[in-house]
């Protein structure tokens, strides 16, 4: 899938339930952290030992891929020694306290790697391009409505530095799409707020921006989850290019779609809804295509055979039943992006792992009506969330503190002033 959260070596992540309970009382009591170097990355552990009505609980945490709180069962605890296990994920744990630190062996589907535990809570991500107020724009707390699916949602209306409500002149404003599963309106992950750090940048280039959380997300509520495909999210983004046109406010109204925020902006641009379209590594190719080369790009960065087909995949797709994938593997984008007549500004990074940009980038080039105003563009080094990267692993998305390419938001600023003069 698209989904920025790929399922890899530790998480097979199932909805876990119940409490994990041992002995009453340990030495080993508070938060311990340390590295599992899984290939050529390495996974940032936290393990959490807690006292809870006269009973220790134990959990687990995997900061690099966005997962807390993992409850883990008991096998041993002592003073110097702790054994647990996570049976839906296949995964044990048994270490011996040795100089201060949990000394021990981290199993998982039949693979050991060595695994020592340091007391103490990891150190806060930093996130230097995170804004951080007074900011010099104002912003606007705002809903819009999708009749069709009932869903109201919730966003940040941000206006451009310097912006005069009195001005005739009219700021060009662009709607912010997130990529697949449930996110906030800054596209939130692993503590990266890429959104919010586009809608900053883009205010002091004199561009305003609406981004929104998703359906049933934050501050958004209603609209179908569960059951929803593509085509539902995109009829939430068509009432934001609605509402923000209704304004009046805005003499161009374009999106910005990431992933499949940015399948969403080519089925808007073919039926002709938004002035332009920036898509950050949206899908140029049938889905079933992307995903098994997508697939085969992990397999073989973790050092595994790279030996997915289109028809395991859609075996796999067979087993689980997910309407949102099934739609997707079926959906070809060919005619969508033919029919797109307004202005694009494609763009992939080469390190991309997810949405591969040497098979993406020709597609969409080689469909795109041609025109002076089009821009496709691969950038060297980066990942799908156009961070600068060393593989394009998802489990480096949390380790790397920049969250998006400098370069990426000034070409985007760039390219989206140089249309409208």
């Amino acid at each position: 899938m698209i989904k920025k959260h790929i399922i890899t070596l530790l998480l097979a992540l199932v909805a876990l339930t119940g409490q994990a309970q041992v002995n009453p009382t340990t030495a080993l009591l508070g938060d311990w952290s340390g590295k599992l170097n899984v290939g050529p990355v390495s996974l940032t552990l936290v393990l959490h030992l807690e006292q809870a009505d006269g009973y220790v609980t134990a959990t687990l945490d995997s900061p690099d891929q966005g997962a807390k709180g993992i409850p883990a069962f008991k096998e041993f605890l002592s003073d110097d020694s702790i054994a647990i296990k996570i049976e839906n994920l296949r995964m044990t744990y048994r270490a011996r306290l040795k100089d201060g630190k949990l000394d021990g062996t981290f199993t998982q589907m039949g693979q050991s790697l060595p695994l020592v535990l340091t007391k103490g809570e990891i150190a806060k991500a930093k996130r230097p391009q995170c804004p951080q107020p007074p900011f010099p724009y104002e912003t606007e707390e705002v809903t819009f409505r999708n009749e069709t699916d009932g869903a109201t949602l919730a966003g940040t209306l941000t206006w451009p530095v310097g912006y005069d409500r009195q001005s005739k002149k009219k700021p060009v404003v662009v709607l912010l799409v997130t990529g697949s599963g449930q996110e906030n309106r800054d596209e939130e992950i692993f503590e990266h707020k890429p959104f919010l750090v586009i809608a900053d940048y883009l205010a002091r280039q004199g561009i305003a921006t609406l981004r929104y959380d998703d359906r049933a997300t934050g501050k958004s509520v209603g609209g179908e989850v569960k059951n929803a495909t593509t085509i539902d999210f995109m009829r939430d983004a068509a009432a934001g290019l609605q509402y923000l046109r209704s304004r009046k406010a805005f003499s161009k109204v374009g999106l910005l779609g990431h992933s499949e925020g940015g399948c969403i902006a080519f089925l808007l641009g073919a039926k002709k809804k938004t002035d332009f379209i920036v898509s950050l590594a949206g899908p140029g190719v049938k889905g079933d295509t992307l995903l098994v080369v997508q697939s085969n790009r992990i397999l073989s960065l973790s050092g595994q055979p790279a030996n997915m087909t289109v028809e395991k995949y859609r075996q796999l797709e067979d087993s689980q039943q997910i309407p949102w994938l099934r739609w997707f593997i079926d959906y070809d984008p060919s005619a969508d992006i033919s029919r797109t007549r307004c202005p694009v500004f494609a763009l992939n990074g080469d390190r991309d792992c997810q949405v591969i940009s040497s098979q993406n980038l020709t597609a969409i080039q080689h469909l795109l009506p041609k025109s002076k105003k089009n821009l496709v563009k691969e950038y060297p080094g980066l990942n799908h969330l156009f961070q600068h990267c060393t593989t394009g692993l998802v489990a480096e998305y949390g380790q790397i503190e920049e969250t998006i390419s400098p370069e990426v938001l000034q070409d985007i600023a760039q390219w989206i002033n140089s249309l409208y003069k």
